[in-house]
């Protein structure tokens, strides 16, 4: 079983939690403004890289936060996390 660590909560098993997918990409200002395939493009389309990765993660059974874990795809290690909005949250 993965834990994860909530930064207000501490360890807890994935099963508490769930996922909101890569973190760091930005909505379209004025989605109006932008063309169907550049919305497409925002909606769908993610880098799903191997090696470490930045995710969001909801603490739906505990604390009910969203907060980054940076996670490694191939061994799922998690290296850290991050609060929303911290210094270190940045894309």
């Amino acid at each position: 079983m993965l834990l994860i660590p909530c930064p207000w909560c501490g360890p807890r098993a994935e099963s508490e939690f769930a996922c909101g997918g890569e973190a760091g990409i930005v909505r379209p200002g004025a989605p109006d403004a932008v063309s169907d395939a550049e919305w497409a493009d925002y909606l769908f389309m993610r880098t799903n890289h191997r090696g470490l990765h930045r995710e969001q993660w909801w603490h739906a059974h505990g604390c009910r936060r969203w907060f980054i874990v940076r996670r490694d795809t191939v061994t799922c290690r998690i290296d850290g996390v991050e609060k929303m909005g911290s210094a270190g949250a940045a894309p």
